[in-house]
């Protein structure tokens, strides 16, 4: 039910890191006295668009991605309210999950937004992980990486994208090697950057306090998020959490989120909802592989809602191999809350895991009735219908790519869906695709030259026309990623 892939890795010395300053509150209106930009849009450029997306398939080729089709689509929904109030313009942001027990996430120019799944399994709420990601959508709305990248021009220092090859190093096992290479070795350049980047800190946090406030969240999320990772550093002995080794925690930043945060109230309530308890569940579950009662531990110690508890008790009952339960439990719940995509969603991709193939696509059908391109959904009927028609299942999984052209997992499967259906240039061309996007530049390249004489031996002018389209696209990919 939830796949792993490629090896494991801890993000945190990626992330933008936090820091809040002691100006006078304000309220949910006013500009937090972040600096002018006029001159400079805050749209994401097409220079950090393309340093951003190779720097993610660099990273893709070093992580353990959490493969879970229904957080991805939830986090992304919490990204899509946040954004309108971010001061983010034009904003084509990716998602990227990483299996990592960890509490952490990041963002990287060009509209990436990183998530452990450690950071559910640690935040009781909703509100906290919407403050952290608001955190770095304000990174982002201000243009820190080019702002970085400006300052370091001016003092003769490294660019960007060699602090970032560094990250890569220390992220795939460079250890202390790819951090020196990250940092540089002049103590001058560290103090400079580290001052630097506490003023970038201190504006993330004010854009994402008022972003919180604006999308209905409780700003005092944030607050609570920083006590409860105080208490965390307490209770292991001063040994912080990874987020904090890149997001220093003082009391006097608490207390300057405390003054803040009470001056704003969100624009707009919210009623409750138990979604981000279920998504929370699987998180815990992803977390727990071995032991899945630790899951349901954590869960029922932080009080969770009663569906919660029941919708993990459902998971864990798959996980044990016990379909039918399973299956009545979601059922049951799905008929109390009506209103839940995810649960019927989760019964579909129960049927799925223990190959009810029939079972799986009569499920995912009615979800797509209600809710036409619902994501999960499509994805679990397309991969289902490998099993008993191919050829639908091309046609659904190369609709589900065209819209989602960032989804290594969706183009694995279309690859697989256009070999069963006899499309084999088609087939060649989304595994060249499916590789781009995991780092593996030079094997898509020669993918796409297996691709092209496929094309030709068999008369495919489309196929043809597309191949050779991408393969100067994907050069240029290449030209991108050489700066790692």
């Amino acid at each position: 039910m939830l796949r792993k892939t490629r090896t494991c890795l801890t993000t945190g010395a990626i992330a933008l890191t936090l820091g809040l300053s002691s100006a006078a509150p304000v309220n949910a209106t006013q500009d937090y006295g972040l600096p002018s930009l006029t001159g400079s849009s805050q749209a994401i450029t097409g220079e950090e668009f393309r340093l951003g997306r190779a720097w993610l398939r660099q990273f893709r080729a070093r992580v353990t991605a959490w493969q879970d089709p229904i957080a991805q689509d939830y986090v992304e929904s919490l990204v899509s309210r946040l954004l309108p109030h971010s001061g983010l313009t034009d904003a084509n942001t990716v998602v990227t999950l990483v299996d990592n027990r960890a509490l952490n996430a990041f963002a990287v120019p060009g509209g990436v937004i990183g998530v452990n799944a450690g950071l559910f399994a640690f935040a009781s709420e909703e509100d906290a992980v919407a403050s952290v990601l608001a955190h770095e959508l304000g990174h982002l709305a201000q243009r820190h990486y080019s702002r970085g990248q400006a300052r370091a021009e001016q003092t003769q220092l490294p660019a960007m994208a060699a602090m970032l090859a560094g990250m890569l190093i220390a992220a795939s096992g460079g250890g202390d090697a790819g951090i020196a290479a990250a940092m540089g070795s002049q103590a001058a350049f560290v103090q400079d950057q580290l001052a630097y980047s506490r003023r970038f800190e201190q504006e993330a946090d004010r854009l994402g306090l008022q972003t919180m406030a604006q999308a209905g969240f409780d700003p005092d999320a944030m607050v609570r998020m920083f006590r409860a990772m105080q208490r965390q550093v307490s209770l292991q002995g001063g040994n912080p959490p990874e987020f904090l080794l890149t997001h220093p925690l003082t009391e006097s930043r608490i207390s300057d989120a405390e003054s803040r945060a009470s001056q704003l109230e969100p624009m707009r309530s919210r009623e409750g909802d138990p979604i981000y308890h279920l998504v929370r569940a699987r998180a815990l579950l992803a977390v727990n592989q071995r032991d899945p009662q630790q899951a349901a531990t954590r869960l029922a110690q932080d009080d969770a809602p009663a569906a919660a508890r029941r919708y993990l008790d459902a998971l864990i009952a798959a996980h044990h191999g016990q379909t039918d339960t399973a299956l009545n439990q979601l059922d049951g719940l799905a008929r109390e809350l009506p209103d839940l995509a995810l649960l019927p969603v989760s019964a579909a991709e129960v049927a799925f895991t223990a190959g009810r193939y029939d079972e799986a696509i009569e499920r995912s059908r009615r979800i797509l009735r209600l809710m036409p391109g619902h994501v999960p959904a499509t994805r679990i009927l397309g991969e289902a219908l490998l099993q008993r028609d191919p050829d639908a299942a091309y046609r659904i999984l190369n609709e589900l790519a065209s819209r989602r052209p960032e989804d290594p997992q969706i183009f694995t499967l279309l690859a697989e869906a256009a070999g069963r259906s006899g499309r084999e240039a088609w087939g060649h061309l989304a595994r060249a695709e499916q590789m781009q996007l995991t780092g593996e530049i030079d094997r898509a390249i020669r993918q796409l030259d297996v691709a092209r004489r496929v094309a030709e031996q068999s008369g495919d002018g489309n196929a043809l026309a597309r191949i050779e389209q991408r393969r100067e696209d994907f050069v240029g990919y290449r030209e991108t990623m050489e700066k790692f």
